[in-house]
């Protein structure tokens, strides 16, 4: 394995734990998942995003340093390979879109301070999917609060994401086109994703496309 340290990444309703959670089972890797269940704010945020986008916002930010933090930081002598769903940067492209004027500026400094001290990942896995799709997908799974959820806002934070890629240039990060893919049922579209952690990338991001499975 050339990787240690992987993220898997993507827009709400890409299928980034259910990717996560194979790999790591296949890998005998250490898995690192978004608590987003824990996170009391969320559930408000979605019916009045204005009054808690700076509490939803912080509450993920200290959640996802501390999981980090005891996990990147700490070797495992039995699992060397450590994979998250997300990326720590996932705390500010998200105040972005949710935060404005000193409460953005605010947010932002601290995310930075907290950021450098955290190890930078490997390789990231970001699993591109049209909102329609997305919007699909998060009917599918049922989350209530999700329900409101606008293709606006989904469109607003693939900008987010893909301005952020294009600027990184200290990691590789894998475009991988899942319009056509069903990673979670078809075998081959599996293979195919978890076939690119054997190979060499170079820094910065690149565009991965698949051929559709047939059913």
């Amino acid at each position: 394995m050339l990787y240690q340290h992987i993220v898997v990444e993507g827009n709400i309703g890409a299928g980034k734990t259910a990717l996560a959670q194979r790999l790591a089972a296949d890998l005998n890797a250490r898995l690192v998942l978004e608590q987003f269940s824990n996170n009391p704010f969320l559930p408000l945020f979605y019916e009045n995003p204005k009054r808690y986008a700076f509490a939803v916002e912080l509450f993920f930010l200290a959640e996802r340093y501390q999981q980090l933090k005891e996990t990147a930081l700490q070797p495992d002598l039995f699992q060397t390979t450590l994979i998250a769903d997300y990326l720590f940067a996932k705390s500010a492209l998200f105040a972005s879109v949710n935060l404005q004027g000193d409460e953005l500026r605010l947010f932002q400094r601290l995310s930075g301070l907290l950021q450098s001290a955290l190890p930078e990942p490997q390789l990231v896995l970001y699993l591109h999917a049209p909102v329609e799709k997305l919007l699909h997908q998060i009917r599918q799974r049922g989350r209530t609060f999700e329900q409101k959820i606008s293709p606006d806002y989904l469109l607003q934070l693939q900008d987010r994401y893909f301005d952020f890629f294009r600027t990184c240039s200290r990691f590789p990060v894998l475009i991988i086109d899942t319009t056509n893919l069903d990673f979670v049922s078809q075998e081959k579209d599996y293979q195919s994703i978890l076939e690119l952690l054997y190979h060499k990338h170079a820094n910065g991001m690149q565009w991965i496309s698949f051929t559709l499975s047939a059913s």
